[in-house]
């Protein structure tokens, strides 16, 4: 049976590397796309008009998320990865307690980093079902760890990686015993354009983040290319260096 994933937030960055390279690997991929005049998928596709398939896609939406879903099962009939990678920052993060709060823009991080993924896993559930594999992937973040925390700012984003992190823990006590793997994934920091413009101060360029991202996702897996032990009963938040982070 055809390995088949789907991605949000494919348009660049981590969600469109991690695209590329599973259509190297002869993955099918459904990349979910946010920004249509964005260039890189529409070029990507020229490359793999048999295996890529680019959808609409906005997470914070539950009628986007439905139609997606709908398009993806109109092509295939199974799916066995769902990498949930669509994420937002916003321009106010560096506000404290002290200044004016934007909460609308905080309600916007909530959609579309807590509730967004959710809202796809449901919604794909029917042909998650289906799948082999029964994965599961999450793009979490170290701001998410409330043990970790030193910031003093930053809520909208903190927050709602926080709401995401207890968001995939409920689902992995409903669907775990059901057969399905749970990765709740810090990808590090990379060179994004979250913040608007390219970041050229991170880490890692997201084809770097890619691979181990790639590496962790698909372990325990017959398509995994590097043996990284997981139990897959104990839920924890890993990041790229495969270090766990506190809740």
């Amino acid at each position: 049976m055809e390995p088949i994933a789907v991605i949000t937030g494919a348009d660049r960055g981590l969600g469109f590397a991690l695209c590329e390279a599973l259509l190297q690997r002869g993955w099918r991929v459904f990349a979910g796309q946010y920004m249509p005049n964005w260039p890189q998928l529409s070029l990507l596709s020229e490359r793999y008009p048999e295996k890529l398939h680019v959808i609409p896609l906005d997470v914070s939406s539950d009628e986007s998320v439905k139609s997606a879903a709908m398009q993806v099962s109109s092509i295939a009939d199974h799916v066995d990865i769902l990498i949930n990678n669509a994420g937002i920052i916003s321009r106010y993060n560096e506000l404290n307690i002290r200044e004016q709060l934007n909460y609308e823009d905080m309600h916007r991080m909530f959609d579309v980093n807590a509730l967004g993924p959710i809202r796809m896993v449901e919604a794909f559930l029917p042909l998650m079902d289906k799948g082999r594999l029964k994965r599961l992937c999450f793009v979490s973040s170290e701001a998410g760890s409330i043990g970790a925390c030193t910031r003093n700012a930053w809520y909208g984003y903190c927050m709602s990686k926080a709401a995401l992190n207890m968001a995939v823990k409920i689902t992995f006590n409903k669907l775990r015993p059901e057969g399905y793997t749970f990765r709740l994934y810090h990808p590090g920091w990379m060179r994004t354009y979250m913040s608007g413009e390219k970041n050229y101060q991170a880490d890692l360029e997201p084809e770097e983040a890619a691979v181990y991202a790639l590496q962790y996702f698909l372990s325990g897996t017959p398509y995994a290319e590097k043996d990284i032990c997981v139990d897959e009963d104990d839920l924890v938040l890993v990041d790229y260096k495969l270090n766990k982070w506190p809740w």
